[in-house]
């Protein structure tokens, strides 16, 4: 079975985080989606409009998504993977070189998107 990681606050749901987990999932069997806490968000001065556990709620319902586990820190990536057997990495293109460095442990790939909606723009 190969399996694919995606991580994101995925705060207010739009069509583009459906492409994406979409697009996620056909490069697998699995598909686990790494949601940051409502505690990481704090760390990174974001707030989310929804809560940690409404957030997971959600991505738990979408056909897509196989699981969802919580984003605590930056750095818990690699170990996210190693853990759970991931074989592909996967995040939107504005992330693009951030993530290099897991290409030790698994492939990583970024997805392109479109720059036509945004969460932040939703919250306006």
């Amino acid at each position: 079975m190969k399996k694919v990681i995606t991580y994101g606050t995925f705060d207010l749901l739009h069509w583009e985080h459906i492409q994406l987990l979409k697009k996620a999932k056909e490069l697998g069997d699995h598909l686990t989606v790494a949601i940051s806490t409502d505690e990481f968000n704090e760390l990174k001065h974001k707030s989310s409009y929804h809560s940690y556990k409404n957030r997971k709620s959600v991505l738990e319902a979408i056909r897509y998504v196989d699981e969802v586990i919580p984003e605590n820190c930056w750095e818990q990536k690699k170990e996210d993977i190693l853990k759970n057997n991931i074989d592909v990495f996967v995040m939107g293109n504005s992330w693009k070189g951030e993530f290099d460095f897991l290409k030790e442990y698994c492939d990583v790939i970024y997805l392109n998107s479109t720059e036509e909606i945004s969460t932040t723009m939703i919250k306006g």
